[in-house]
């Protein structure tokens, strides 16, 4: 059987804030993927309010802990919504710097371990939709340009009834249940995804 290690590296949504089962679209992932030939450890590392400057000062250590040299090693980042809070009249990290800590971390990370993106989520505020957007776009440039598959989930998920329902009904930002499932087949189907 092979020994796959993910780590899924990211803020609340990573997670899976919102989920009464605690599985969120990652712990389904993980699932979703394993079988009698492929054993899959899974760790989430998703972290609530993390932002990509907080991701920067920690994936790297908890990743080799968790990630040894003689196993399947991939690591899944998805984060960027924190980034987009207004504190103090302006944005909590820049689009400049968001895309610099994502060029940082996925620079490193490339190197040394089979990776891939998803960007992030819509919300229920429309003015920091706004935001969402420009920033996923920024680093789908960002993943475009270091050769790293990149998944934009944005429009996706701000036309899908059961996700923005999800969203509205429970704190205004995370979904429920049928939303990480709709997230986590979203993944899976991707062509990108390694164990479909």
């Amino acid at each position: 059987m092979e020994d796959v290690r993910v780590c899924y590296i990211g803020d609340s949504f990573v997670k899976g804030v919102g989920d009464q089962n605690k599985l969120g679209w990652a712990g389904r992932l993980s699932n979703m993927s394993q079988n009698s030939q492929r054993g899959i450890t899974h760790y989430n590392l998703g972290v609530r309010g993390d932002t990509s400057a907080n991701i920067l000062a920690r994936w790297e250590s908890e990743a080799k802990v968790r990630l040894p040299n003689f196993s399947i090693n991939c690591i899944v980042f998805s984060f960027g919504v924190n980034d987009t809070i207004v504190e103090n009249a302006r944005a909590r990290v820049s689009i400049a710097q968001s895309m610099k800590n994502l060029r940082n971390i996925l620079g490193v990370a490339k190197v040394k371990y089979n990776i891939l993106m998803i960007g992030p989520p819509p919300i229920d505020n429309e003015r920091q939709n706004n935001s969402i957007k420009a920033y996923d776009e920024a680093y789908a440039s960002v993943c475009n340009m270091l050769g790293v598959n990149y998944l934009s989930i944005f429009d996706k998920l701000i036309n899908n009834e059961i996700w923005m329902n999800e969203v509205k009904n429970n704190d205004h930002a995370h979904p429920r249940e049928n939303g990480y499932e709709l997230l986590s087949q979203y993944i899976y189907d991707w062509d990108s995804w390694w164990f479909a």
